[in-house]
């Protein structure tokens, strides 16, 4: 086997990235304090063509060079939208007619391979604080809440981590 070169990849474009078709998703992170799980975010959010990534509270917003070293440029494809409170954001997803999921560990949470997507809805899901997770009056606002089993002496995931296993979870169920 040989590794393939970049133009073997044969890559997007930026301008070709905002022009291509994109999985009806878009990611909410709700006072994420590491600049490099945003940056992360970024670059599997460019990886699976999400829509847009809403960023709220504290989390940072491009250009930041924190940022950039772990998205390697994807902030500059994905579309993003700042927001200082999540709730306003989960409120306009919700007037725009998205269904809503809190990533979080709640009663009654749906476990991520159990999730079952139309592909004619439109969806987010939030990410919360590294240490707090997502927020409580911001679980309370959303449609549903996903927990990914764990089956290790942990309780949790680095949010960058979530957001790979759940974003590519969403990938497989509606881009395919």
């Amino acid at each position: 086997m040989e590794k393939k070169s970049i133009i073997d990849l044969n890559r997007l474009s930026q301008e070709e990235f905002r022009r291509a078709d994109k999985i009806s998703l878009v990611v909410v992170l709700d006072n994420v304090r590491s600049l490099n799980n945003v940056g992360s975010v970024f670059r599997t959010g460019d990886a699976f063509l999400i829509e847009n990534i809403f960023l709220c509270g504290i989390t940072a917003t491009p250009p930041h060079q924190e940022i950039h070293k772990t998205a390697l440029g994807a902030e500059d494809s994905v579309s993003w939208m700042y927001y200082e409170d999540t709730n306003t954001a989960i409120d306009y997803l919700h007037e725009k007619g998205y269904i809503v999921f809190a990533i979080e560990q709640v009663e009654n949470s749906v476990a991520l391979q159990n999730i079952q997507l139309d592909k004619n809805n439109k969806y987010a899901v939030v990410l919360g604080n590294e240490v707090k997770g997502v927020q409580q009056k911001v679980v309370d606002k959303c449609d549903q809440s996903i927990e990914i089993p764990q089956f290790g002496t942990k309780h949790s995931l680095n949010v960058s981590v979530t957001a790979g296993l759940v974003i590519w979870d969403f990938f497989k169920k509606l881009y395919y």
